[in-house]
């Protein structure tokens, strides 16, 4: 799938219907799953629904389904790149210069 050329809100609506996907391939109800993290049915369903939720609601169902294997695929440890270790002489990178910063235009799609 082409999250890159989905909308905000569609990304959330389909990060929503997979979590719902999960929910039912475990045979869960939504009030189950709500107990199980911590959260209202509200929230289950809000969420379900594509509407915005707390990274730690989500980490929180991500932990009740049994679904945190995903986020390595979700969001990868690139650690640093050889070139970096190099010059930073086997010190850890704790900032950000602000030089060279793409930013993602929805508008156009690009970089």
């Amino acid at each position: 799938m082409n999250f890159y050329g989905m909308s905000d809100k569609a990304i959330l609506r389909e990060v929503g219907r997979r979590v719902r996907q999960n929910r039912l391939a475990k045979n869960l109800t939504q009030k189950r799953l709500a107990e199980m993290a911590g959260v209202s049915r509200m929230t289950i369903v809000n969420l379900e629904k594509g509407q915005a939720a707390t990274l730690l609601t989500f980490i929180q169902v991500l932990h009740s389904l049994g679904s945190l294997d995903g986020l390595e695929n979700f969001l990868p440890d690139l650690g640093p790149s050889p070139l970096q270790v190099a010059k930073m002489k086997g010190k850890k990178r704790s900032r950000a210069s602000g030089s060279n910063i793409q930013l993602w235009d929805s508008e156009e799609n690009t970089w």
